[in-house]
């Protein structure tokens, strides 16, 4: 990606950034807009991070399309 098409897309998120914020203060849609980022990765890293913890816990999912996590939350509050 050339610098010239670096600064294309920088101004149109930003603008996109403008449009979305309206009316509200910079700072606060600053604040949100990091929640959101936090969030997002959270729900991204949550299941490796899980998998790593739990080590021979974590449960073979090869046939049951239920997310792993789902398997092992319900087997622990089943007992």
């Amino acid at each position: 990606m050339t610098e010239q098409d670096q600064k294309k897309l920088g101004d149109t998120l930003w603008a996109i950034a403008d449009q979305l914020r309206g009316a509200m203060n910079a700072d606060d849609f600053r604040d949100y807009m990091l929640s959101f980022l936090f969030l997002r990765y959270l729900s991204d890293n949550y299941e490796s991070a899980a998998k790593k913890e739990l080590g021979s816990d974590y449960p073979d999912n090869k046939i049951n399309p239920i997310p792993h996590l789902a398997l092992w939350y319900k087997a622990i509050w089943r007992t």
